[in-house]
């Protein structure tokens, strides 16, 4: 099955969490709609230069903290001495990611729920969230392999 990203009034969720939509915003706020991998700051302030919003990566970086301690984005760590961001809004899902090529792939049908479940139960400990990231590689560096 084929699933289709709904998009949204990013102005509209950016007043939400009292935030002005400025073009740089905006223009983040979209590009983390349509990515399928989480990205990083690089990543973000190349897309504003191409797009002509005048940001620098200081900028960029003071929008994502903003985004993150407001809850709409959320900062992950996948091991490579940087943090990358993704929309909180997104489904629970971990990460696939390939050792040789660096593609990022969700993985969203895990039993991580009810694992937490167990561990609240026989631990009597409250989880507030979790990581959960694989590492390999992926079908076509396999196939590059053989």
């Amino acid at each position: 099955m084929v699933q289709a990203r709904i998009q949204h009034d990013c102005s509209t969720e950016l007043h939400g969490a009292d935030l002005k939509a400025t073009p740089a915003r905006l223009a983040i706020m979209q590009l983390l709609e349509k990515t399928e991998q989480p990205i990083d700051v690089a990543t973000i302030t190349d897309y504003l230069k191409a797009t002509n919003i005048k940001a620098d990566q200081a900028t960029v970086f003071r929008i994502i903290n903003m985004f993150t301690d407001r809850g709409l984005t959320k900062q992950i760590q996948l091991n490579e001495g940087k943090f990358r961001y993704e929309l909180s809004s997104k489904p629970e899902h971990h990460h696939l990611i390939c050792q040789q090529c660096g593609t990022i792939e969700d993985i969203s049908d895990c039993a991580v729920g009810d694992l937490e479940k167990d561990i609240e139960k026989k631990k009597d400990f409250k989880i507030a969230s979790h990581s959960l990231e694989f590492y390999g590689m992926c079908r076509n560096c396999q196939q590059k392999i053989v």
